[in-house]
């Protein structure tokens, strides 16, 4: 328990996946959490967000997220900023007194970034991959990033790791990554058969994918789990 009082974790993206971490490390004992967004808690969260109640609808989410917190442990120590990591100011916000990282957004050029540069600076990452589209949470695994399937998103991270990060391009070699997926096949929307895949600036063009909170907070807690014995092993 002393461990996980005196630990420092921080969490990237504080929606349908991000906000279960959150709770999960905070209802652990994690001592120091630090919860990075720049949303606003909205009606359109309440299928699969924690923090999304009447009350809360228009608070910032770290915000709402850190009062949950400390109801919880009013003795952890909650950190909160109020943007969105970018490839340009990762340096800035991820820093090197975490001691494991949770990447719980779906901007595919900003999860790498954060990879690199966790890489780099010598910190555990645990990645979460793609939660919509999905129905089952008994099919969501934890494996190396290199190693996942049936994730678009997780797809598109590694061949940007690959291409422009140094990242291993041998597809037998594992990254030393860990990433929380799902075996799951993505149900589509019944508009398209497939989900295109050209990458924007702001991660895969896969509008319409509906999400169920049965997966996205399990997503949530394999990825705090990981994360608890990341910290525990160390």
């Amino acid at each position: 328990m002393e461990r996980l009082q005196a630990a420092n974790v921080c969490v990237v993206g504080v929606g349908g996946v991000g906000s279960w971490a959150l709770e999960a490390l905070a209802r652990s004992g994690v001592g120091n959490l630090t919860a990075v967004d720049l949303d606003m808690v909205a009606e359109s969260n309440t299928n699969r967000q924690i923090h999304a109640l009447g009350d809360i609808y228009g608070k910032a989410k770290v915000d709402a997220m850190a009062e949950r917190i400390l109801d919880i442990n009013p003795d952890c120590h909650v950190s909160r900023v109020e943007d969105f990591v970018t490839p340009e100011n990762v340096a800035d916000i991820l820093l090197p007194d975490f001691d494991v990282i949770i990447d719980a957004i779906d901007q595919t050029r900003v999860k790498a970034a954060m990879i690199a540069h966790t890489r780099r600076i010598g910190i555990p990452i645990v990645v979460a991959g793609a939660a919509g589209g999905q129905i089952d949470p008994t099919q969501i695994r934890v494996s190396d990033l290199a190693l996942t399937v049936q994730d678009p998103l997780l797809a598109k991270v590694r061949a940007l790791l690959r291409r422009e990060h140094g990242f291993p391009r041998d597809t037998k070699r594992k990254f030393g990554v860990a990433a929380v997926f799902s075996t799951e096949q993505l149900r589509y929307p019944t508009s398209q058969e497939s989900c295109p895949t050209t990458v924007a600036a702001t991660g895969l063009n896969c509008a319409g994918f509906g999400s169920s909170v049965c997966v996205t907070s399990v997503f949530g807690m394999a990825a705090a789990s990981h994360a608890i014995g990341l910290l525990l092993s160390t």
